[in-house]
């Protein structure tokens, strides 16, 4: 099984459970016989921890090799916290873990996936494909689908159809002018008329 919850569910009453979880690695911390790492999802963020005492030495070895970003799948039990966290909704667990597996490696992100990030605007847009991993991008997005949805319900119960018509062709980008319009039924290019015009 993938994962039995996700990153942002577990709380006290789930004390004593075997789970697996799934994600990114948000951040760790090494105190040399204890090793704490964050996991982060959609969801949110549950704290794991790698002890000597109760993990072998083969996991926390694969531990202390994880970087920023790397996916990873645990297996553990839910055990309460030492010292909680009241700024988290998981903040009163964390996860003893037992086994790990890293799905896929990660090199180092150009910049902090958090929500006050260290990264410049122009930075974060050429790897927009990481900026959306934070929070209040992804809640962006979530509420903007939930609005698109909410409205094509509305609409749909009140007899409306949605149509989508294809395109002839995309638009190129900074307003430059469509040049060619493809006719796949006379197998030929038909000349736009502002194909033509002079180009002011």
């Amino acid at each position: 099984m993938y994962r039995t919850h996700n990153n942002g569910q577990l709380r006290a009453e789930d004390i004593n459970k075997e789970v697996t979880l799934a994600g990114w690695v948000q951040k760790t911390r090494d105190k040399g016989f204890m090793v704490w790492v964050d996991l982060r999802d959609r969801y949110g963020i549950t704290q794991l921890i790698f002890d000597e005492e109760r993990t072998s030495k083969e996991v926390i070895e694969k531990a202390t090799k994880l970087g920023r970003e790397f996916v990873i799948q645990v297996k553990g039990t839910v055990i309460e916290r030492e010292s909680k966290n009241p700024n988290m909704p998981t903040g009163d667990v964390e996860i003893l873990v037992s086994g790990l597996t890293i799905l896929n490696e990660s090199i180092t992100p150009p910049f902090t996936i958090e929500d006050e990030t260290d990264g410049g605007e122009d930075l974060r847009m050429k790897y927009r494909y990481l900026d959306i991993r934070r929070k209040p991008v992804r809640e962006n997005l979530i509420f903007r689908h939930k609005v698109a949805i909410a409205v094509r319900n509305y609409l749909s119960n009140q007899g409306f159809v949605e149509v989508e018509t294809p395109y002839l062709i995309k638009s190129t980008p900074e307003g430059a002018r469509d040049f060619v319009v493809p006719s796949r039924y006379e197998r030929r290019a038909v000349l736009c008329p502002s194909a033509i015009a002079p180009n002011v």
